[in-house]
């Protein structure tokens, strides 16, 4: 695969548009098959966190207290991702503050999203959902911390894009998994998949 870097956000809700506020991000740098690199942190925005949500993350508002200012950990990361394309699970909610967080700094990044979520639906159609902790458990990957802080998801999320590229590989005889191809799989109805794939170099899932 690519080089590409797996992000996940904590956050004070849903919408950036609602005045909500990333808590924490971690990114997990892929290449060459392995994870070579990684990046978290707390981040303090400025903005209370509700109950509710720190009954979820365990992120509290004395923890986001002692963080380093939003601006400068988004500034940091932005660092750390450069140009390499973005995955993320369930990749609309983590690309709506990827934006809204970098904007308030005055900066923008100009890579694609993949959702490890939208691919999986393609991809293992025959798991029980596709949550990140079922596919987790449906693959048999690392759980590496807690679920619902941004290192451990970024880190299992970063597992499953690996797995994702081995199992297409794998059915489709594919030489290398691209970016691109994720992209196209996650917009591509499950009748199209092998149409889709087969513009990538890819067999007939059976074929051979």
């Amino acid at each position: 695969m690519d080089p590409v870097v797996v992000i996940d956000f904590e956050t004070t809700g849903l919408s950036p548009d609602m005045g909500d506020r990333a808590t924490e991000i971690a990114a997990v740098f892929i290449r060459d098959g392995r994870i070579v690199d990684q990046y978290q942190s707390l981040m303090n925005a400025g903005v209370r966190i509700p109950s509710f949500i720190e009954h979820l993350t365990g992120i509290s508002n004395a923890m986001v207290r002692e963080a380093p200012p939003a601006s400068q950990v988004m500034a940091e990361v932005a660092d750390f991702v450069g140009d390499y394309p973005l995955v993320a699970h369930n990749a609309s909610f983590d690309r709506k503050f990827w934006d809204a967080e970098l904007a308030r700094i005055g900066r923008r990044t100009p890579q694609a999203f993949a959702c490890s979520m939208l691919v999986s639906r393609r991809v293992l159609p025959q798991a029980p959902n596709h949550k990140l902790g079922t596919l987790v458990e449906y693959a048999g990957l690392p759980v590496t911390g807690r679920y619902h802080r941004a290192q451990a998801d970024a880190e299992m999320a970063a597992y499953l894009t690996l797995y994702l590229e081995r199992a297409l590989m794998e059915r489709f005889g594919l030489q290398a998994v691209s970016h691109d191809l994720l992209g196209r799989i996650q917009r591509t109805a499950k009748t199209q998949l092998e149409n889709c794939i087969a513009r990538y170099g890819g067999a007939a899932a059976g074929s051979g």
